[in-house]
């Protein structure tokens, strides 16, 4: 074989190659292709996604977000129930195409995973016994707090000086504190109104001290290095804001009629605008 078919043979692998990559470099092409949204939620954090104990089925604001998002895209929607540490892995090995599940902007996502513009911000907050005199956070430096592994409820922990006692669920969390293994737990304000509530009538009374841990914008997880898919999402949540139904599922799950007693505020906002402390 001359080396001018050698070159013209090379050139061509490699132009097969350079495609090939591009093509599979395109998250979204194989979503349209197979018609359906890989989403990624918690396992059973209520009220962001959790087992209806009469169905099984999974339920919650972030499930209704994934299902309305995939609908948006002219999608089906898969719901994978994850971890709270598995959130980001499982959006950087490609075993879901976006992640739900309350997941907050921080520099070590952000290093990892692209987000989309927030859908809203949250409040991570601090629960203790209803007798403990502590008023603010800075009360709380240098005790022991309990939260979910690998969440950015540990992380405010950390920042503020505390010392984290991690658990796989908000549940443990929760029994750490009645148990007395920590002072406290710190979980975003929907979970510790709910548990709050709940210890007026189990165990021991809790509070929630007034001032939050720490701000953090939440959006949808998804690859790196995948502008089209972030295009298309970031679309599909402004039309889903322009037509009411963040605001619908925020109600339904949320709203002034639910134990959450929660008024969304906020609208859908490019993260460049917000103005909150980035967790490490």
């Amino acid at each position: 074989m001359s080396n001018r078919n050698v070159f013209r043979l090379t050139t061509i692998g490699t132009c097969l190659c350079a495609a090939s990559l591009l093509a599979h470099a395109d998250q979204w092409s194989d979503i349209s292709a197979r018609k359906e949204l890989r989403c990624g939620t918690f396992a059973d954090v209520p009220p962001f996604a959790a087992p209806d104990p009469k169905t099984r089925e999974m339920v919650g604001h972030d499930v209704d977000l994934c299902h309305a998002l995939a609908k948006e895209l002219g999608l089906t929607a898969k719901v994978t129930p994850l971890s709270v540490e598995a959130r980001v892995p499982e959006v950087k090995l490609g075993r879901v195409d976006v992640t739900i599940a309350n997941l907050a902007y921080t520099k070590s996502r952000g290093e990892q995973i692209q987000f989309s513009d927030p859908y809203y911000v949250a409040k991570e907050m601090l629960a203790v016994k209803a007798s403990d005199p502590g008023t603010a956070k800075a009360d709380f430096k240098g005790k022991r707090l309990s939260s979910t592994k690998g969440s950015t409820s540990e992380l405010s922990i950390k920042m503020n000086g505390s010392e984290p006692v991690t658990f796989q669920d908000t549940g443990s969390a929760f029994m750490a504190v009645q148990q007395n293994k920590s002072v406290g737990m710190v979980a975003n304000t929907m979970t510790i109104t709910k548990l709050v509530n709940q210890s007026k009538t189990e165990g021991v009374a809790l509070k929630m001290i007034k001032e939050p841990m720490v701000l953090q914008p939440i959006g949808i997880g998804m690859k790196k290095d995948e502008p089209v898919l972030l295009a298309k999402v970031n679309g599909a949540l402004y039309a889903l804001e322009k037509s009411g139904e963040l605001d619908k599922i925020w109600a339904k799950w949320l709203g002034p009629n639910t134990e959450y007693k929660m008024v969304r505020e906020e609208k859908i906002t490019p993260l460049a605008e917000l103005k909150f402390e980035l967790l490490p």
